[in-house]
C-alpha cells in the first residue's frame, strides 16, 4: 500500500511516517499543507492519503478541502481524515457523496496502532472507517424523521457497526454472535429500510447513509 501523509505538526508527521513504514506501508510523500498534498497525490497517485483537517495557512479547513478535491479528481485514491475533535460539518461534507474509500478518525485513535492500520487498510481497499464519536455526534446533529423505527435494538447495533465500516466477521466478533446471525440481521435491515436487492456493498452504503441521517434513540450498549 502506498500512502501520502498530510500533517503540519512535524512530530506527528514523522511519527505517522515511521508507524506506517514499520507496518509495511510505503509512505511516498509526507507534506505539511493542502497544496503540497494535492501535488503529491497528482504525482504519486497513492492508494490512500492520511489528512489532517486543519493545516496552513489559515489552520481552518485546508485539509478537508484538499480531501474533497482528491475525492473528485482522483477517486481511486482513498482519503482518511484525522482530526483533533469531531468537526461535524466537515464529516458530513466528506461522506455526502461517494462513501467508498473514505474515513474520518480522531487523532486519539492513532494510539491504538493495530486499529489505526486496520482502518487505513480498509479505507484503501474501498471500505469506510468512521470514528464512533463521529457517528454519535452526527446522530445527535440530525433531527430528521427516524427511518430506523422498524429496526430491533440488535439490528440497530449491527447497523451502527456497519456505519463504522465493520465487516460482518468483525461485527460478529464484537457482538459475540455467529457470522450467520449477523448476515440475517443485515438482510433484515435491508428489508426494513426498503433497500431492494442489489450489489451488497452498494446496499451497505445506502443503509449507512440512512443511519447517519436518522436520530434513533440509543440502543443497548454493544457487548464485546
Amino acid at each position: 500500500m502506498r500512502v501520502v501523509i498530510a500533517e503540519d505538526a512535524v512530530l506527528l508527521r514523522e511519527g505517522l511516517t515511521r508507524l506506517l513504514e514499520e507496518a509495511g506501508v510505503t509512505v511516498v510523500a509526507a507534506v505539511d499543507d493542502g497544496e503540497a498534498l494535492l501535488r503529491a497525490v497528482e504525482r504519486h497517485r497513492p492508494d490512500a492519503c492520511v489528512v489532517d483537517v486543519r493545516m496552513p495557512p489559515t489552520f481552518t479547513d485546508e485539509g478537508i478541502r484538499a480531501g474533497l478535491v482528491i475525492r473528485r479528481q482522483w477517486p481511486e485514491t482513498a482519503v482518511l481524515v484525522l482530526s483533533q475533535y469531531v468537526e461535524e460539518r466537515y464529516a458530513v461534507d466528506l461522506i455526502a457523496g461517494e462513501t467508498r474509500g473514505v474515513g474520518y478518525l480522531l487523532k486519539d485513535r492513532v494510539a491504538d496502532v493495530a486499529e489505526f492500520i486496520e482502518a487505513l487498510r480498509r479505507v484503501a481497499a474501498g471500505g469506510t472507517a468512521l470514528d464512533p464519536e463521529v457517528v454519535a455526534q452526527l446522530l445527535v446533529r440530525s433531527r430528521r424523521r427516524d427511518p430506523l423505527a422498524r429496526l430491533t435494538p440488535r439490528e440497530r447495533d449491527v447497523l451502527r457497526l456497519m456505519a463504522e465500516g465493520r465487516s460482518n466477521a468483525a461485527i460478529a466478533q464484537l457482538l459475540v454472535v455467529t457470522e450467520g446471525a449477523v448476515e440475517k440481521h443485515v438482510s433484515n435491515i435491508f428489508t426494513k429500510l426498503d433497500l431492494p436487492p442489489a450489489e451488497q456493498d452498494h446496499r451497505r452504503v445506502l443503509a449507512t447513509l440512512r443511519f447517519l441521517e436518522s436520530d434513533p434513540t440509543p440502543g443497548p450498549e454493544t457487548r464485546r
